[in-house]
């Protein structure tokens, strides 16, 4: 399911405390390859998470450099983080950040079906509201959709104390 991680206290394995890291987390980080320079875009998400692994849905312009990136290559990998809380400390290297997050590789894939983008931007506006939306084919023929499966990750939390 997820590839080592260096600090293993403060992994979380617990799908419910990732669950919630998700429902908290409003933007993800998403890093391409583009020729062969590194591009990465913020950008808010939906989520669904089953036996498959998490799938994040993005919206955005219908056409632009993300778009040209992941049609040549859609390798990505992601980053979401929240619970952001930096701290103090006597000495400089007593100073630091609480945190959670949660990383992966995925492949990221353009939705041209109709019905697969309404679902996509409902399960975007849940996540990003915590309300129930209806989405018509008028509102998703006017964005591009993005899904990408993110069938490994990890996720972490350095809480206060």
């Amino acid at each position: 399911m997820k590839k080592g991680i260096a600090r293993r206290e403060r992994e979380v394995t617990d799908i419910n405390e990732i669950i919630g890291i998700l429902d908290r987390g409003k933007v993800v980080h998403v890093g391409m390859i583009d020729g062969d320079m590194p591009y990465v875009v913020p950008m808010n998400y939906g989520y669904v998470m089953n036996e498959e692994g998490l799938t994040l849905y993005l919206h955005g312009a219908k056409t632009g450099r993300k778009l040209d990136v992941l049609r040549n290559n859609p390798k990505v990998f992601i980053e979401i983080d929240t619970d952001i809380v930096p701290f103090e400390g006597k000495t400089a290297c007593q100073y630091g950040m609480c945190y959670s997050s949660v990383m992966g590789e995925g492949i990221a894939e353009i939705i041209d079906d109709i019905e697969e983008k309404k679902y996509s931007l409902y399960a975007l506006m849940k996540t990003q509201t915590g309300k129930e939306f209806e989405i018509d084919d008028k509102m998703a023929n006017v964005v591009s959709v993005i899904k990408i499966k993110v069938p490994e990750f990890t996720a972490k939390r350095r809480p206060m104390g």
